[in-house]
């Protein structure tokens, strides 16, 4: 399994980043540098065939110390040392700066030694998850004759319409994927490919992403350099309109869909595409009008420390008194301070006494409550007062692979939706879904301590720093080695809405990647709602936000926090417009 709470490693680790951006902002930059779109190889000269000195991945800019004056080449250097490394094809690398201000050159680099070839999963925070199954994929052979010249891709790559980045990518392969080359470009070093699925059945991959397999210089070469081609079909709106449970579905505002558009187009820009192995999804709701959209509503992603909304709301649910002190401190520690044992005690009590039934009676909650496509069927990690035992688990109609989610753990961004949007209803709409299936086991005053515990969520990032201060945010985050998310309901001034977001990597996501994202996403949410008074930027990371666990359960003593959990009858005075239903 693949979890971790909010602790002090992760305080670290994003201080760390925060230390890294502010430094590296301060040194001087290459006038001209170049970073690997996919996977680069860099040659001795100037051409596809020159001996192979080594590979670039993303992830690194290489300062740009020469360029070919015949072809499309450029040499790069060592970031560290300046001296050249070795030549990569301009079509395969993405330069920042401008590459006709550096000379030119004819270096010639054959007698030096091969660099040391990086690994493109290499990362090490990546060996927090040893046990992370791979993401490669390898495209069926049988469909590929035996005497064809075929290529293997090295690392998840892009296809295109023609040869070169300028033209449409019409997909993806990935690492080990085996592809029928039909032919070969005379002026840059790309292939034709076999490919069903574009318009004219070919497509082109760069040379330097494969490892061929047999004589390309005995398939037909082409020399165009203009190319005619059909017209792509139109991408259909990625935009979901999808059925949230106990929500009858409204037609969506010209502006509400374009505030979807804007979101994914987003989403898109920061790399998170679904169809790579880096991908996001996202759910928002205006809980006035009911208008939702959502993206990648179909996937299913690690539950993380997010599920925990559902825990909290099964746990209320057994409740048939306000919770004692006892109670109401374990409470606040699950959802203010993520504390994982906390919240595998919540577990046990909702399971008699065993939190692998506990895990499991919140799981049968999510099934009958209409989220059938979230579960959870263990406790959290990093207990040594649970004796481990063999989990059940469970197959659904999500996309149970793109995320690699854990197997144990999983939500969907529109389930997770539906139950803070049940939430709301229940202490300040009009019934809603969790009353409507439970009409016995919940009163508004149950869930409004609900969201008023999950808004003393603080930790200075994400889905918080992308709306005012004062501006009331029950929430719960998480996030593991892969995957990052946060899910919220957001009391604006101008309106109240649902926003939850969760994005993936394969193997290690980086921290400051989807924390920026989901602030601006945040922040542009909070904007629609409140275009009177918008939100220049997103708030600065506050550190003061984010204790260890000790110090946030030591601030749960005699807080007010605990006060209201105890309240008999509770009213938080949260202006209450009218819901959708």
């Amino acid at each position: 399994m693949k979890r971790f709470g909010w602790s002090i490693s992760i305080v670290l680790l994003v201080l760390t980043f925060t230390a890294l951006r502010f430094a590296a902002s301060t040194l001087a930059q290459p006038a001209v540098t170049a970073e690997a779109i996919d996977f680069a190889n860099l040659r001795a000269t100037t051409s596809a065939d020159a001996a192979l000195l080594g590979q670039i991945v993303p992830g690194t800019r290489y300062p740009v110390v020469g360029r070919s004056e015949f072809f499309p080449w450029l040499l790069l250097a060592d970031p560290v040392s300046s001296q050249p490394i070795g030549w990569v094809f301009a079509d395969i690398v993405t330069v920042q700066g401008d590459p006709t201000s550096v000379p030119l050159s004819t270096l010639d680099l054959s007698s030096a030694a091969p660099l040391a070839t990086p690994d493109p999963a290499a990362n090490p925070a990546a060996t927090l998850d040893p046990a992370a199954p791979p993401t490669t994929t390898t495209a069926p052979a049988a469909t590929i004759p035996a005497s064809a010249v075929t290529g293997t891709v090295l690392n998840e790559i892009n296809i295109r319409y023609a040869p070169g980045t300028e033209y449409a990518r019409i997909g993806i392969a990935r690492a080990g994927d085996i592809l029928e080359i039909t032919g070969w470009h005379t002026q840059f070093p790309w292939v034709e490919i076999n490919y069903p699925a574009s318009p004219n059945g070919k497509a082109w991959v760069a040379i330097d992403l494969l490892e061929i397999q047999g004589d390309i210089y005995a398939l037909p070469a082409n020399t165009q350099t203009q190319f005619n081609l059909p017209t792509l079909t139109p991408t259909l709106s990625v935009l979901e309109q999808n059925t949230i449970v106990g929500v009858t579905p409204v037609p969506l505002s010209p502006e509400f869909t374009a505030l979807g558009d804007q979101l994914w187009g987003m989403m898109l820009s920061a790399g998170f595409d679904p169809a790579t192995s880096q991908l996001g999804a996202l759910f928002l709701m205006d809980v006035q009008t009911g208008e939702a959209v959502s993206f990648g509503s179909g996937t299913a992603f690690s539950g993380m420390s997010v599920n925990k909304i559902a825990i909290l709301i099964e746990y209320y649910r057994q409740l048939d008194t306000p919770p004692r002190d006892a109670q109401a401190y374990t409470i606040a520690e699950a959802m203010v301070c993520s504390e994982n044992i906390s919240s595998n005690e919540l577990l046990a009590e909702v399971g008699g006494g065993n939190p692998y039934r506990g895990a499991e009676q919140v799981s049968q909650f999510l099934e009958a409550f209409g989220a059938q496509r979230s579960f959870i069927f263990t406790p959290f990690d990093n207990d040594p007062f649970i004796t481990p035992q063999a989990p059940r688990m469970r197959t659904t109609d999500a996309d149970q692979v793109s995320a690699q989610p854990d197997p144990y753990n999983q939500l969907t961004v529109s389930d997770t939706g539906a139950l803070l949007n049940g939430l709301y209803q229940c202490g300040y709409g009009n019934g809603g879904a969790l009353l409507e299936t439970f009409p016995d086991d919940f009163t508004p005053t149950e869930c409004r301590q609900m969201l008023e515990v999950m808004s003393h969520n603080r930790i200075g990032t994400l889905i918080e720093m992308g709306v005012p201060e004062d501006v009331r945010v029950a929430h719960k985050h998480g996030w593991i080695n892969d995957t990052h998310g946060d899910a919220a309901l957001v009391f604006s001034p101008g309106g109240v809405y649902v926003l939850v977001v969760v994005l993936h990597g394969p193997v290690w996501l980086e921290f400051n990647q989807s924390e920026a994202l989901i602030e601006e996403m945040s922040r542009t949410v909070y904007n629609y709602f409140n275009p009177d008074a918008p939100m220049a930027e997103v708030r600065a990371f506050d550190p003061a936000a984010q204790g260890d666990v000790n110090t946030c359960n030591q601030s749960l003593f005699g807080s007010q926090i605990i006060e209201d959990l105890l309240a008999a009858e509770f009213d938080d005075s949260t202006p209450t417009p009218a819901p959708g239903s």
